[in-house]
């Protein structure tokens, strides 16, 4: 007869209803399936760890986005912000469902003509765009965000040499009431520098002006931020009209609308804190149409929301891998993935959810990541049942960031599966080997013989 392991034992309040002025303690009950597709099905056919998307996540969030900006706004663009996730898949399919690319690199932006989005559907940001970005995004005909004076100078230069004028913005930043002002990209609104640049453009003539650009921040919990936002750049865009009767074709108000993720120290959980997406449109539509613009020169409204898009689509599976004491009585688990791969969780209290049934009672719990590092922490302090070696978890809200911003470091980087809108995983990502981490190395010929 197997000797059963040890459990502490723990003497936990029974809670009923709400409890306390933020409400009832969630509970731990097992996510056993992601759109029907078993967890357990998930790893033994892609591994552990292993991320995993929701298709119809993602169409539900961006259909819920459209309907929310345009029953209150005329003329909506979104457009994906690829550095959120740049999956082939997860790209083409914001695309199928109408949205352009915002894009703020070289290899963003080829990716984004290789997934088949035309050049003047791009919109190429970012402060590090060298004179061979700016041809290319010229070639193609892309509005170009211009972020510094020194940009500016080298599009005058490069206009020179080519055969039509390349279609510009400028990019705004200002102050929102939100602190620490987002005040590194662009030109200030307050201090006259936004006014110094569109001089400039102005004047010299060789630049085609068609909008202009702000991202106020990342993650923001304010909407009425983008409502003062929405208000200087209408400000500015009717100011290039009385001044030089240039009507913009777009003002484009960027993304950072916030996830359902509890931020790390917040007191109330992510989905009670954060604005709705009604809140973000109210606040913005409110704004352009309360401006004073005419009928027939009200500009297009660009959204290059990401996080909020796709972060609750995606979830990180996997395995426990061991229980442990530490030094001061707190229970410690560690787990196969660690902060290499769930980069967020430096930001954000993730939810954890088992994905088998198990005790009644939990305790609070650290969970680390199998990394030879002692800040590799996925959650200080976490509630959970007693998890046993081999058991599994479902991690919430990871499809921001994570894939993009993950390292490989110690371990390689798992698969990354996608869910159709019928129930069908299918692999958009394969698992890292040796063999894919050594490509890009070379050995010089002397190394070849080590001699041991």
């Amino acid at each position: 007869m197997q000797k059963k392991a040890y459990e502490r034992p723990v003497i936990q309040r029974v809670q009923t209803g709400i409890t306390s002025k933020v409400g009832a303690q969630y509970g731990n009950r097992p996510v056993t399936d992601i759109d029907g597709v078993p967890v357990k099905q998930l790893i033994e056919r892609y591994g552990s760890p292993v991320f995993v998307l929701s298709e119809r996540k993602i169409r539900q969030n961006l259909e819920a986005a459209n309907r929310a900006f345009k029953t209150r706004y005329p003329k909506v663009q979104f457009a994906w912000s690829y550095k959120t996730n740049y999956l082939n898949a997860v790209c083409r399919a914001f695309h199928q469902a109408g949205s352009w690319a915002e894009v703020v690199s070289r290899f963003e932006y080829e990716k984004a003509l290789k997934n088949g989005v035309p050049g003047p559907k791009i919109l190429f940001n970012g402060p590090d765009k060298t004179d061979e970005d700016l041809r290319l995004a010229i070639q193609h005909d892309s509005p170009i965000h211009i972020d510094h004076l020194d940009e500016l100078y080298r599009l005058h230069a490069i206009a020179d040499e080519v055969d039509h004028k390349p279609r510009v913005a400028i990019r705004i930043n200002m102050d929102t009431g939100v602190y620490p002002m987002w005040d590194r990209f662009g030109f200030n609104y307050e201090n006259g520098q936004a006014w110094d640049a569109l001089n400039k453009i102005m004047t010299m003539g060789k630049l085609e002006l068609i909008g202009l650009h702000t991202h106020i921040g990342t993650y923001m919990m304010s909407a009425s931020a983008y409502h003062i936002a929405a208000t200087k750049m209408a400000d500015l865009a009717l100011g290039l009209r009385n001044r030089y009767g240039k009507v913009v074709t777009y003002i484009d108000m960027g993304g950072g609308f916030a996830s359902h993720n509890t931020l790390k120290g917040s007191y109330l959980k992510g989905a009670d804190a954060v604005p709705s997406m009604d809140d973000y449109a109210e606040a913005i539509a409110s704004a352009l149409l309360s401006a004073g613009f005419n009928q027939d020169e009200l500009p297009w409204l660009y959204l290059e929301t990401g996080r909020a898009l796709i972060d609750d689509a995606g979830f990180l599976l996997g395995t426990v891998i061991s229980n442990k004491r530490l030094s001061d009585g707190r229970k410690a688990t560690i787990m196969d993935f660690g902060v290499n791969i769930l980069f967020t969780s430096f930001w954000y209290d993730h939810k954890i959810s088992p994905a088998q049934d198990s005790s009644s009672y939990a305790e609070d719990s650290v969970l680390y990541g199998p990394l030879c590092m002692n800040i590799d922490v996925v959650r200080e302090h976490v509630t959970l049942p007693p998890l046993h070696a081999g058991d599994q978890v479902v991690v919430h809200y990871v499809g921001a960031y994570n894939i993009t911003q993950s390292m490989q470091f110690i371990t390689l980087r798992p698969a990354v599966v996608m869910i159709d809108h019928k129930g069908t995983p299918h692999l958009i990502k394969q698992v890292e080997s040796l063999e894919t981490l050594e490509r890009g190395e070379v050995t010089p010929d002397y190394l070849n013989e080590i001699g041991l």
